[in-house]
C-alpha cells in the first residue's frame, strides 16, 4: 500500500456501535443507507467511519474509546444517572471490542511488544491484519471509585481523560470551571501509579493547570485544537500547548467543525457556508509545530463520528479515508517527508513505545 500509515488518536468506535447501532464491518455507504429516514440523532445517514473506510485510508492503528458520562439530576447534558450505570455502559462497549477481536476486525494493543508486532504485521499485510487499537476512557465519571481503575487497567485501559463536558466527579471539563475534586486528586495518583497515560483533552483551564502540576506520568491530548484560531475554552492556549510540548506530549488535532472555525452554531451552520476545510487542520498542525520548533508534537485525533457526521466535518471529508489528503496538504505547506510521517503516525507511535508497559 502506497498510502502512508495514519494513527488516529481519537475514535468513538464502541459508542457508535452500541448507541448509534452501527455495524462498522459495513461500508460507510451501507451504514448510511440503513439510517435513511432516521432522525433520532442529527448525524443519521451522515457517518464517515467504518472498518473498510479505515483500511482504504490506511488508518491501521487508533486510540479507541469507552465513554459514558454520569450526570446529576437536572443536568442539561445527557448522561447516565449513576456512576454504576455509566460503568456498566463502558463494559458493554468493552464487550463489543472483544467481539470485534474475535471476528478478526480489531486487535488490542496493551504493551510495547504488542505495538511492535502489530506495526510489523500491518506493514506486511494491511488488507487482512486486524486494525490495532489502544483503549482509552473519555471522561472518568464511569470509574465508580478509585479502586475500579486497576480493574480497567487489567482489561487493557491505557489512557484516560479526567473529564468531558461540564462539571465532573473527578475534574471539571469543557464549559465549566474549577480544579480537581478531592476524588480527582486520588484518581490522578492512581493513574500515575499504574503508569497510565493522562489525556488532557476536555480539561477546563483550572483542572488542566492542577492536573499537570500534580501528575508526573505521561500526558497527551488525544483530540484538541488551538485557541488562537477558535477562542473557546475547549481549545488550548499557546501556553498550554507549550507546556504539553515541554512534557513531551503529542496533540492530536480534531476535525469537528465547531473546533475549527469561530462562530459555528451546531445544527444551523453548514461546512460549505462556513468554509470548513482541511486547511484549518493544517493551520492547527502548523501552529503546534511552530510553537515546538519541530514536527514532533502534532498528530491527528480526528474525532470523526463523535456524535456528528459530514454535516459538521471538513468539506473534503466524505469518509475517514479522506485523512490521507493531509499528506499532500502538508507537503504543499513545505513539510518534509519525515515531518509528514511524524504527524500522520510517527509521533504517537514513538510516544507509545516510550510509555506503554514492556
Amino acid at each position: 500500500m502506497n498510502k502512508k500509515l495514519i494513527f488516529d488518536s481519537h475514535l468513538d468506535l464502541s459508542m457508535n456501535a452500541m448507541e448509534w447501532n452501527r455495524d462498522f464491518r459495513l461500508t460507510v455507504g451501507e451504514i448510511r443507507k440503513l439510517e435513511q429516514g432516521m432522525n433520532d440523532k442529527p448525524d443519521r445517514g451522515k457517518g464517515t467511519v467504518s472498518f473498510p473506510s479505515m483500511r482504504e485510508g490506511n488508518v491501521g492503528i487508533c486510540v479507541a474509546t469507552q465513554i459514558a458520562r454520569y450526570v446529576k439530576p437536572g443536568s442539561i447534558i445527557p448522561g447516565w444517572n449513576s456512576p454504576e450505570q455509566a460503568w456498566a455502559q463502558t463494559q458493554g462497549q468493552l464487550a463489543w471490542y472483544r467481539v470485534m477481536e474475535d471476528e478478526g476486525e480489531m486487535r488490542q494493543i496493551k504493551t510495547r511488544s504488542d505495538l511492535d508486532s502489530h506495526l510489523s504485521d500491518w506493514e506486511a499485510d494491511p488488507i487482512t491484519t486486524p486494525i490495532g487499537y489502544i483503549l482509552s476512557l473519555e471522561g472518568a465519571d464511569s470509574i465508580v471509585s478509585v479502586n475500579y481503575l486497576e480493574k480497567a487497567y487489567n482489561y487493557g485501559l491505557r489512557a484516560i481523560g479526567m473529564s468531558h463536558y461540564g462539571p465532573g466527579r473527578y475534574a471539571n471539563g469543557t464549559d465549566s470551571t474549577g480544579g480537581l475534586t478531592n476524588e480527582g486528586r486520588e484518581l490522578i495518583k492512581e493513574i500515575e501509579r499504574l503508569g497510565m497515560i493522562l489525556d488532557a483533552s476536555h480539561l477546563c483551564d483550572e483542572s488542566f493547570r492542577e492536573a499537570l502540576d500534580v501528575f508526573h506520568g505521561p500526558v497527551w491530548a488525544s483530540h484538541n485544537n488551538c485557541r488562537v484560531f477558535v477562542p473557546h475554552n475547549r481549545q488550548f492556549t499557546d501556553q498550554q500547548i507549550t507546556e504539553l510540548i515541554e512534557r513531551d506530549a503529542v496533540i492530536g488535532v480534531a476535525l469537528d467543525a465547531w473546533m475549527m472555525v469561530p462562530g459555528w452554531i451546531s445544527g444551523k451552520s453548514d461546512p460549505v457556508d462556513m468554509g470548513v476545510s482541511l486547511s484549518q487542520i493544517i493551520n492547527n498542525i502548523d501552529h503546534i509545530c511552530q510553537l515546538a520548533g519541530n514536527s514532533l508534537h502534532a498528530g491527528i485525533g480526528s474525532d470523526l463520528d463523535g456524535a456528528y457526521g459530514t454535516e459538521q466535518s471538513p468539506c473534503e471529508i466524505e469518509t475517514i479515508a479522506g485523512l490521507q489528503k493531509i499528506d499532500d496538504l502538508l507537503s504543499v505547506k513545505g513539510y518534509s517527508e519525515m515531518d509528514i510521517n511524524n504527524v500522520l503516525s510517527g509521533n504517537f507511535i514513538r510516544f507509545l513505545k516510550r510509555n506503554l508497559p514492556r
